[in-house]
């Protein structure tokens, strides 16, 4: 057992080793060991570990520590040395063929949009075309294009309506209600966790610890936590410790030191190689246009530019999303999420490899509500590459598995499951209640997890969500947050008699404190 470890981790190593060595990270510590040769201080009979102390003490193994640390919590543990590629995207072949068979539907959604209304994938805007965009890239909310033609490629329900139907064909599980049989929408066997788990995994939310969230409030005088809280983010600042911001912010970010502190946690600098990055694929937005461009401005328009606390940053989500579009990088997560970059063939070369493209080029495509992903984080960074670079970390850390088909604890079906486990464990009456008149309580909830809560709980009480999210690396709290909305309105819902009653008691989450829930449902209810 011992030898399997060591392999793993010797494994691990050289995966990172191998992922580090063509970063910009690498060149510079080159750089800098190169530099220090002049200096008195490195000696010739010492030369390892004097350049060793060097980059010590001027900060770069603090920042080697942090890039080390992202990437363990990116990247997947490596698998076995003779596993085939895909089994690190997707270890189960039946939910690697139902992602494959979803995508196909998404692709022929896609191009039927494109052959009815005789748009092409792709075109080069004309030179006048491209002034005008260039002009107004910062107020792109002032066009009002004629999108009545364009509808979203997919919306949640359609994909609830794809994950109800997944089933395991090893898995006996016929027809015939038995014990065996989940009562819920999902129908597959995950192993979730139970409420104890939960308990111990979530500790830091128990409700002997301090949470910003909570402890915060008018009632309690705030010298007892909030100020000692602030003075030791401030000291992690200071220290630039990707681990220990990681392991503060479960309790809480004060709103002052949010940004920076999710900032070190995604070990994002912005650096000018990265504020060139972004130049870049905002030239590549205004010389092409593509058709996912048109579902971007759909999108915006439908969800948050009809939101009260978001319609205001409509002009920086044109742009992060539109630059998203264009990345090329983001292609790289797909080597651990289950789905796989839809293709395009140049015009006239259609089945030929070698005209093959990934269309559109960070191989996603955006569905109803995909804007609010961003939303939120418009509140934290206003310089526009910070905040491109922030989202597309959140989104290849996080954000990814909550549309894609896949076993992951924090994929999109564990979630449901996990939601469903817990009512169907802690509240048998509410949910066999909504279940009989024809209220799955996951039809409910879908749209919540899939969007992260985003558009639905006030925006405060959102982004301290988004900090257990990154404080645990998990989403597994999106489904225990989920029940616990139930729970809180289980009396009302015990009353109703139809789902758009049941969708009505559940409206409106915008005045819910997401803290007192969270640890009323897993710290203060009797198990």
């Amino acid at each position: 057992m011992m030898l399997e470890q060591d392999t793993g981790l010797s494994l691990a190593i050289a995966q990172i080793v191998q992922r580090l060595k063509g970063s910009s990270l690498h060149s510079q510590l080159e750089r800098q060991a190169r530099g220090s040769l002049h200096k008195p201080e490195i000696k010739l009979e010492s030369l390892k570990e004097d350049i060793k102390d060097f980059l010590k003490t001027s900060g770069w193994e603090k920042r080697l520590q942090n890039a080390v640390y992202s990437e363990l919590n990116v990247f997947p543990s490596p698998c076995h040395p003779a596993a085939p590629p895909e089994h690190m995207k997707e270890p189960l072949v039946y939910m690697r063929k139902a992602q494959g068979s979803w995508e196909k539907r998404i692709l022929k959604s896609l191009n039927s949009m494109c052959t009815e209304l005789s748009i092409p994938l792709a075109r080069k805007r004309p030179i006048g075309e491209q002034k005008e965009l260039f002009n107004k890239w910062n107020e792109m909310g002032t066009d009002e294009p004629d999108l009545s033609l364009f509808r979203p490629v997919y919306a949640p329900k359609d994909f609830l309506e794809v994950l109800m139907n997944l089933r395991n064909p090893n898995y006996e599980n016929g027809d015939q209600p038995s014990f065996r049989n989940h009562l819920g929408l999902i129908q597959v066997p995950l192993k979730v966790k139970d409420i104890p788990e939960l308990k111990d995994y979530f500790s830091e939310l128990g409700l002997n610890t301090g949470q910003l969230g909570i402890d915060d409030s008018t009632q309690v005088p705030p010298e007892l936590f909030e100020n000692e809280h602030v003075r030791v983010g401030q000291t992690v600042l200071t220290e630039q410790d990707s681990a220990a911001a990681q392991q503060y912010v479960r309790q809480g970010c004060p709103t002052a030191l949010r940004a920076e502190l999710w900032a070190l946690i995604l070990n994002i600098s912005n650096q000018p190689e990265d504020i060139l990055y972004y130049e870049q694929l905002k030239s590549n937005v205004i010389q092409h246009d593509l058709l996912v461009d048109s579902l971007i401005y759909k999108d915006v328009k439908l969800t948050a530019s009809n939101d009260d606390y978001y319609f205001v940053f409509e002009d920086y989500l044109y742009q992060v999303l539109l630059c998203f579009s264009r990345d090329t990088s983001v292609l790289e997560h797909f080597s651990y999420n289950s789905a796989t970059p839809p293709k395009s063939y140049i015009r006239g070369k259609l089945g030929m490899e070698e005209y093959a493209v990934f269309y559109p080029p960070n191989g996603v495509i955006p569905f109803h509500g995909f804007s609010m992903y961003v939303a939120p984080l418009c509140f934290l960074y206003h310089e526009p590459s910070k905040l491109y670079q922030i989202f597309r970390e959140m989104y290849v850390r996080f954000f990814f598995r909550l549309h894609s088909i896949s076993s992951h604890p924090s994929g999109i079906v564990s979630l449901c499951l996990l939601f469903e486990t817990l009512l169907q464990t802690h509240l048998p009456q509410l949910f066999y209640h909504l279940r009989e008149i024809g209220a799955q309580p996951l039809r409910i909830s879908f749209k919540w997890m899939v969007r992260a809560f985003s558009g639905y709980l006030a925006t405060d009480q959102l982004l301290l969500l988004w900090d257990r999210i990154l404080g645990y690396n998990s989403l597994e709290i999106l489904a225990v947050l989920a029940a616990a909305v139930f729970a809180f309105r289980a009396v009302n819902l015990m009353e109703v008699t139809s789902l758009a009653a049941a969708e009505a008691v559940l409206a409106d989450l915008s005045t819910l404190k997401v803290m007192p829930l969270l640890q009323i449902f897993l710290f203060a209810t009797v198990t």
